[in-house]
């Protein structure tokens, strides 16, 4: 016995193939095919002896099925020939016997009234159709052609013989950037309005523009044919323009920030969703470098595979300890005491190699496995705390911050390690407190309650304003690297570091340099009064085993070295 769904995938996939026939083709077969039906039904009713028997009746299949293809109009044409076929046959065909008018009269009427009112249901269903496809295929806040359309609208392109100057289809994939916050300002309603005053603008890209559709709230894709490379980045680069320049929603002038990507049909076995995912891959890279439009290329997509291998991994390391945390020194300048130290997560793959943290961490960063990160450095920080004291600094991303239950799990790590608050130093960068100020300030407020140290990461290269300073409850500030790699040899860089290091001193913060390489960095720091430094002068960052044979080491020498001075101060005093 044959499966239904068997059968049923069989008739869907002949109907697709009838459907993708030409027009004329299809109007041809059907009018054969009711034809057929009307004359087959015709000698049928004569060789059963004449209209005397049930036969007639069976005329009533060509003219449902003619509803089915052309509605009323189609049935009643139908339904009056069927009529007037069956007055033609005799009552008996074996006596000859006519018809009476009122008897062929009342089938045709019944032929009639059946082939109309089918013909008019089948055209309600038909219209209802076209309206529920017409719903799936639209926006239905914008009015715009949606996902759906854009997929069939691309596969009936995609069809056409390809051109033989080689230009194709472009597809253009457009994101607003800050749409949240114009929504955030005006509402869903101004979004929406935004989105189609962009779509009127791409009118006036040309009659290669084939179709503007919403796909999602801040997207839109825009169908170029036919087009090639150099065309397409004028287009995009026309599209920035036209969108961003003068646009109103509800009444208020706005200036969205517009993010590109385009793709173009190459191969031959290009699809509608690798047209658009090549589209929304290169839209992507344009948002990770900070351009207004990438075009597509094939490294793009390899990357994005390579960070979504190397992230479905994390989880998979944390669990079978395959992090670990790394130490810096950072040294007193005054004394030249090892002060603190820095934890910084490091990876070490099945083979036993370090993965760099710039391979991983900024896309942690951007997903729910900061916190399991986070919390691994956090209880790993504490640990090292706990056994070899000192003062210890971790780094916190703007996602940690807002996270309520991490910072309570913080000071309950505090708490059950034993180290005193003040041995921790949490890292926060200007980014993270540029997103929200008052949230940042309520989360480090929080920080400070607990009795923990906190200091500005990567100071001067974010924010940059100097307010926002004495409004937050921080211990120390540690100045970017970039404003260290000039001072042997910039006039400016010293009196720009000197200036930093008094902003710090005049709101009673702990000064740090980050990124000390050379022992000229080295004494212009102490000579401006900076209170620490940290950089691969002194140590780079060391495993916990290695960090304490270098400290010992370290505290041999300046021992040997206070040794020698106080010989040296003691042998210059003359006798009495």
């Amino acid at each position: 016995m044959a499966d239904p769904s068997n059968i049923l995938h069989a008739w869907r996939a002949v109907e697709r193939r009838w459907q993708s026939c030409p027009l004329v083709l299809r109007h041809g077969g059907q009018i054969f095919v009711l034809v057929a039906l009307l004359m087959a039904g015709t000698a049928l009713v004569h060789v059963t002896g004449g209209t005397q028997y049930a036969y007639p009746y069976l005329m009533l299949i060509p003219v449902l099925l003619a509803g089915t293809w052309y509605t009323w109009g189609g049935s009643l044409l139908v339904a009056l020939t069927a009529g007037l076929l069956m007055a033609a046959i005799p009552l008996s065909v074996e006596t000859g016997e006519p018809q009476a008018t009122l008897n062929w009269m009342i089938r045709l009427g019944l032929y009639l009234v059946i082939g109309g009112f089918a013909g008019g249901l089948f055209e309600r269903l038909r219209q209802s159709y076209h309206n529920a496809e017409l719903a799936s295929r639209t926006d239905p806040r914008a009015g715009l052609p949606n996902d759906i359309a854009l997929e069939a609208d691309l596969a009936r392109w995609l069809k056409r013989t390809p051109r033989q100057d080689g230009r194709g289809i472009g597809v253009v994939l457009v994101r607003v950037d800050d749409i949240s916050e114009i929504m955030e300002a005006l509402g869903a309603d101004a979004a929406d309005e935004l989105m189609v005053a962009i779509s009127g603008r791409m009118a006036q890209l040309g009659p290669n523009l084939q179709g503007c559709y919403r796909v999602s709230g801040a997207e839109l894709v825009l169908l170029f044919w036919p087009v090639g490379l150099k065309e397409l980045g004028r287009l995009a680069h026309q599209v920035v323009e036209l969108g961003e320049d003068n646009l109103v929603a509800l009444g208020v002038p706005l200036r969205a920030q517009l993010v590109l990507g385009s793709s173009l049909q190459g191969a031959e076995n290009a699809t509608p969703g690798s047209l658009i995912r090549e589209a929304r891959i290169a839209m992507l890279a344009a948002s990770e470098k900070h351009r207004a439009h990438c075009h597509y290329q094939p490294s793009f997509a390899r990357r994005s595979l390579q960070n979504i291998r190397l992230i479905a991994r994390v989880r998979r390391g944390l669990a079978q300890g395959e992090f670990e945390l790394h130490y810096q020194p950072k040294l007193h300048l005054a004394s030249g005491r090892v002060s603190g130290f820095e934890g910084l997560i490091r990876w070490r793959d099945e083979r036993g190699a370090l993965i760099a943290p710039g391979m991983f961490m900024p896309k942690v960063e951007n997903t729910t496995l900061i916190a399991p990160v986070t919390r691994f450095v956090m209880k790993e920080a504490c640990r090292f705390a706990r056994r070899h004291g000192g003062k210890v600094s971790i780094n916190f991303s703007v996602r940690n911050l807002m996270d309520d239950d991490l910072l309570e799990e913080l000071n309950r790590l505090v708490e059950e390690t034993g180290i005193h608050p003040s041995q921790l130093e949490v890292e926060v960068t200007e980014s993270a407190l540029v997103l929200d100020l008052f949230a940042a300030k309520q989360a480090l407020e929080r920080l400070r309650g607990y009795g923990i140290q906190i200091s500005i990461d990567d100071f001067g290269t974010g924010f940059s304003s100097f307010e926002y300073l004495r409004h937050l409850p921080i211990t120390g500030l540690k100045i970017d690297r970039a404003f260290v790699e000039g001072l042997e040899k910039d006039e400016r860089a010293r009196k720009l570091m000197a200036c930093l290091i008094d902003v710090g001193h005049a709101l009673d913060l702990e000064v740090t340099a980050e990124g000390v390489e050379t022992q000229g960095q080295h004494r212009i720091l102490v000579e401006l009064g900076c209170d620490q430094a940290q950089g691969f002068l002194y140590s780079k960052a060391l495993p916990v085993e290695e960090l304490l044979a270098w400290h010992h080491e370290r505290e041999q020498l300046m021992r040997q070295a206070e040794a020698l001075t106080s010989q040296r101060a003691s042998s210059s005093v003359p006798p009495r």
